[in-house]
């Protein structure tokens, strides 16, 4: 399943008035000085965690009810946000097809509406030009993004260690704190009725699922040790295995390794809403350090993490109340590679093959 911290680029948040008024949040009463004009937040978000950008969403809406939030998704990815009970438009992005035309007619109907703030949590050009030249009343962005030095105010972006944590969803808000608070919500995401109705034949009797796929090859669960997993199993143990279209191969592998009739594949017969409210129901969800770890978290269903080349002190790590990380104990001289691990170009290398002895050597 393709790494969904790459799928979202903005929140954008339309509000309308221009009196002082006091608002309720889950904080008590604010007094604030609601902007005049339409005003927009774009907290824009192609870093490791787009389910992190969600709670940027709440916060606004917590504080400012009457805002009225657009959201720009990377095309393909606007399935994500469908259905959320906060969003007034979702923008979309083509970064595939003509990826600099769309680039430029994003950047003309943003200043053609001439929003109060602008909110980047990216840390790339391209979205640093959309916001530098976004004609907002105020931009804001981190300080790690190379068109920073354009924006109204920056705030520095720390990754944390385990010395000094931060999650994601707290360094996010960060940007928004001066005019919200410094109270991070949990990221969330919305199963129609209809996703719920989809995924319901699956769910007759208990089961788990399992994400054995990522984008980034050493941060991915060998499909040996997967099959030795479901093999621990119960023989009656239903086992779903979830991911996209991409992931059906890798799927079959496990499933043919595992020789067991339980095991179903899923890969690319549900979409992002689906996978997740099938992840709801399971007694848990076993993933690597990917996009349905943030699944999970964001409709706070049980999830067992296995970190492999990253580390959870980077702060990405799962927000379910029932979470668990598995990783190596050992201290190993090249782990972390890298915020994201190693790509797949570097299978099969002297590089790749130490990864798949020792750091994704897990019990």
């Amino acid at each position: 399943m393709r790494d969904w911290r790459h799928s979202f680029h903005g929140i954008l948040i339309r509000r309308w008035a221009g009196q002082r008024r006091t608002t309720q949040s889950a904080h008590g009463n604010h007094s604030s000085n609601i902007f005049a004009s339409r005003g927009i937040t774009w907290c824009v978000s192609q870093s490791r965690y787009p389910s992190s950008r969600r709670p940027c969403v709440f916060t606004r809406h917590t504080w400012y009810p009457e805002a009225e939030i657009d959201f720009l998704v990377r095309k393909g990815n606007e399935g994500l946000v469908r259905d959320h009970p906060w969003l007034h438009e979702v923008l979309i992005w083509n970064k595939k097809e003509g990826k600099l035309k769309h680039l430029w007619r994003l950047i003309r109907l943003v200043r053609s509406r001439q929003y109060d703030k602008v909110i980047n949590i990216q840390r790339f050009a391209a979205t640093g030009i959309l916001t530098a030249f976004s004609r907002a009343g105020e931009t804001i962005g981190f300080d790690k993004n190379p068109l920073s030095f354009l924006f109204s105010r920056k705030v520095p972006h720390i990754i944390s260690t385990s010395e000094w944590p931060k999650h994601e969803i707290e360094r996010n808000n960060d940007l928004i704190a001066p005019f919200t608070d410094d109270k991070p919500f949990r990221p969330v995401l919305y199963p129609s009725a209809k996703d719920r109705e989809r995924v319901a034949v699956f769910q007759t009797a208990p089961y788990i699922c399992i994400s054995p796929a990522s984008v980034w090859f050493t941060k991915q669960y060998p499909a040996e040790k997967w099959i030795s997993f479901i093999k621990r199993l119960p023989a009656s143990r239903q086992v779903y295995l979830l991911g996209g279209p991409a992931d059906k191969s890798l799927c079959d592998v496990i499933i043919a390794g595992a020789g067991s009739p339980a095991v179903t594949n899923l890969a690319g017969q549900l979409d992002f809403l689906q996978s997740a409210a099938l992840m709801k129901g399971a007694l848990m969800n076993y993933v690597n350090d990917s996009a349905p770890m943030h699944f999970a978290s964001a409709v706070n269903a049980p999830v067992a993490a296995i970190y492999c080349s990253t580390l959870p002190s980077f702060g990405f790590g799962p927000l379910s109340d029932k979470r668990f990380v598995i990783e190596i104990e050992e201290k190993l001289y090249c782990r972390p590679c890298g915020l994201h691990g190693t790509e797949k170009k570097l299978r099969g290398t002297a590089i790749s093959t130490p990864f798949r002895e020792r750091c994704q050597k897990v019990p």
